[in-house]
């Protein structure tokens, strides 16, 4: 199973770690330098949830975002399901 928001289709991101060195000027230095750069991944704080539709009488098991989750919540599980194609 993928690592992506069924709702949203958020996916991890690629990004970098910044590493500073130095005392900050504020506290007496000649200021922090970037040193390095490490390649790293952001990935979307996903859950696992079991939501009942009542529309359809079930159960239906979603692996969403935490967004995704306040998106289902704000505009009710049917509505923002069959907007993300998920159901026919």
């Amino acid at each position: 199973m993928s690592r992506q928001c069924c709702v949203l289709g958020r996916r991890p991101a690629r990004g970098h770690t910044i590493r500073r060195k130095g005392k900050p000027k504020k506290e007496g230095g000649i200021g922090t330098h970037v040193t390095a750069q490490t390649p790293r991944i952001f990935f979307s704080n996903l859950r696992q949830k079991r939501l009942f539709v009542p529309e359809l009488g079930r159960w239906v098991s979603l692996r969403l975002s935490a967004r995704g989750l306040k998106t289902l919540s704000k505009n009710g599980v049917y509505a923002t399901l069959r907007k993300a194609g998920l159901l026919q």
